[in-house]
């Protein structure tokens, strides 16, 4: 796959407004690109308004949302869906992602529940995804979630997933670690599953960490370093699909940048030997 396709390159890093102090003293870039909550940042002033706008104008952004609910049972919020778009024009933002999940209801309920992987499902979330691109007239990548039940399911998540994709025909962000996570807790054949996904949909990939509660039960958290079957994981990814821009997701307990860097770093080698190798194929080929 071409990799003009992206709408960034390279290796990417979650931002956090705790990093600010330490990226001002940073003298030179250290990552392709940044991901930011856009509900973090609407309508923010003053010194962090201000420092966020200057990071805007000098790197490439993406925004991973988290309130759109795309699978809840109440109105999609327009009117967000407005302030949205005037903020992604604002600060010239490369592309939004959101959750193939739901979080609200009357009101926000601060988790990401599992959409039933149902047939109706499908045709409910596409028919919102479909309206969401269409309001902001761009294309929208959804998320692959980590779920620990799936209530009603009347197909596998691949298949889910899938159809949902074709139907919204919409864009993939692939969060290997997800993949992981449910490989484990619904014990499932995490390779298997990665390379069933269209190619063709994939934008970016996010890597994160997690807490293994047991043997059979991890918890997506984001709160820890990733760990050696999520790099293998995405090294699979490279070599299935080719280099994909690439961004490490870290939510809470933030290490030092310093820390963080040297994870984004282990993309950067990963993409490097992949890219090495594609290529090799080619010139041989």
């Amino acid at each position: 796959m071409n990799g003009l396709c992206y709408p960034v390159h390279g290796a990417g890093l979650g931002l956090r407004r705790s990093l600010l102090g330490a990226l001002a003293d940073q003298t030179t870039q250290p990552v392709n690109f940044w991901e930011v909550a856009p509900e973090n940042w609407i309508g923010v002033g003053g010194r962090y308004g201000k420092q966020f706008r200057e990071l805007t104008e000098k790197f490439p952004f993406i925004c991973h949302g988290l309130s759109l609910s795309i699978g809840g049972p109440s109105p999609l919020d327009e009117a967000f869906l407005q302030r949205l778009k005037r903020f992604l024009h604002e600060h010239q933002i490369r592309y939004y992602s959101e959750h193939l999940s739901y979080c609200s209801d009357d009101g926000h309920l601060y988790d990401l529940l599992p959409i039933p992987f149902t047939a109706d499902a499908v045709r409910y979330v596409s028919e919102r995804i479909r309206r969401v691109q269409d309001i902001l007239e761009q294309r929208i990548a959804m998320e692959n979630v980590s779920y620990y039940a799936a209530p009603g399911q009347e197909m596998n998540e691949i298949d889910f997933l899938n159809a949902v994709l074709h139907e919204a025909d919409c864009d993939l962000l692939l969060d290997v670690n997800n993949i992981y996570v449910n490989s484990i807790n619904h014990r499932y054949d995490a390779e298997k599953f990665l390379q069933q996904l269209p190619a063709s949909r994939i934008r970016y990939v996010h890597v994160a960490g997690h807490y293994q509660e047991a043997e059979d039960l991890i918890v997506d958290t984001h709160g820890a370093d990733v760990v050696d079957p999520v790099w293998q994981l995405l090294e699979k990814t490279y070599q299935h699909f080719g280099v994909i821009p690439t961004l490490l997701e870290r939510d809470f307990n933030l290490p030092p940048l310093a820390e963080l860097l040297q994870e984004v770093d282990v993309i950067r080698t990963l993409q490097s030997k992949w890219q090495d190798q594609t290529d090799e194929h080619v010139q041989h080929g």
